[in-house]
């Protein structure tokens, strides 16, 4: 499953972090992949936990960011975001297991 997404170079958010070097806050990307579980599994809701993410690179305001889902059994869900070849993000959320 793939999606991608661009933070604006607007942004509120951006205006201090950082000034004169700005880069786009790791919590929107997480909410940026949240929003792209959402939209590939609604059936599935929102994640319980984040297991684990890694930001190895930074992201610029502006760039285009593709997400790409893949599932891990039935209750863990793994994406990397990748910046043209650039991993900028990854990780993996989970939901309760199933009963």
């Amino acid at each position: 499953m793939q999606s991608s997404f661009t933070i604006p170079a607007d942004h509120p958010s951006l205006s201090g972090h950082f000034p004169g070097r700005p880069i786009v806050p790791g919590v929107l990307l997480l909410d940026a992949v949240l929003q792209a579980v959402a939209a590939a599994a609604p059936e599935r809701g929102a994640p319980a936990k984040l297991i684990r993410a890694k930001f190895p690179a930074r992201v610029a305001p502006g760039a285009a960011v593709a997400v790409t889902l893949a599932p891990r059994g039935d209750d863990r869900l793994g994406f990397t975001c990748r910046c043209g070849d650039t991993i900028v993000l990854l990780g993996e959320f989970g939901w309760p297991a199933p009963a």
